[in-house]
């Protein structure tokens, strides 16, 4: 189970409030998709992907791509369009169905042998492959290693506790010389519970600083009426783009 001294390390000295007990369980998040309150999703895809794409495939093509919890990003057709392999993981099955079903593409369904219980689904043109489990059931081994991540609303959707183990996994699958693009978001978390969950940069900084180049590229104002129900007076979204040495 949980080992106290990973689950406490990652949050030391930094203040993300009552935050750092907050659990949201994997029916919590079915439970979301079954009720379509999805408002973290992006009919329209995402403005920051769209104007840092260049530092994500830095001039580089037919790159394996990886989406964690990846909903039904649009992003993930975007790239495959491109010429890209796209690998996304999501617990919902619910949200890969309509990801496939909204861009009218034909897929397959296959157990993953090594995951009991888990699917793969993938597009019958084979650059997209969609793994309905846990993140954390996933390895190297399984899914390979990836020249791109694009994690928006999955770094900040793990349970706080479980941050250590999202970033030791996450570092595992990347390949020498990757970018990796993390959107955050930052906000007063005294003033909501998440998720979204707030990660300070001190946080981002020592579960990757050990392992790549750590480079904020941008903060944008996101608030909106929706974060002014939250109780919040701000909301920003933070970009960094994390770089694998060879």
């Amino acid at each position: 189970m949980d080992r106290p001294a990973d689950a406490s390390g990652g949050l030391e000295g930094t203040d993300i409030g009552a935050q750092k007990d907050r659990v949201v369980t994997e029916e919590e998040w079915l439970q979301k998709w079954e009720m379509n309150n999805i408002g973290f999703h992006k009919e329209q895809g995402h403005p920051l992907l769209q104007k840092y794409l260049d530092v994500l495939l830095n001039g580089r093509s037919g790159l394996r791509i990886f989406f964690p919890l990846c909903g039904k990003a649009v992003e993930m057709k975007w790239l495959a369009d491109m010429g890209h392999s796209v690998v996304g993981v999501e617990v919902s099955e619910q949200a890969l169905k309509e990801f496939f079903a909204e861009h009218s593409l034909p897929y397959c369904e296959e157990p993953v042998p090594e995951i009991s219980g888990a699917k793969k689904l993938q597009s019958t043109s084979g650059n997209i492959s969609l793994y309905c489990c846990s993140i954390y059931d996933l390895s190297s081994s399984i899914v390979g290693k990836f020249d791109g991540v694009w994690d928006r609303g999955a770094l900040v959707a793990v349970n706080p506790r479980d941050r250590q183990r999202y970033a030791s996994l996450m570092v595992t699958l990347m390949e020498k010389n990757s970018s990796y693009l993390l959107v955050t978001v930052s906000y007063d978390p005294n003033k909501h519970k998440g998720p979204p969950f707030y990660v300070p940069e001190s946080e981002i900084k020592s579960l990757f600083g050990n392992h790549c180049e750590i480079k904020c590229l941008q903060k944008v104002d996101d608030f909106s009426d929706r974060h002014r129900q939250w109780g919040l007076d701000y909301f920003l979204e933070v970009l960094y783009v994390l770089t694998f040495a060879a």
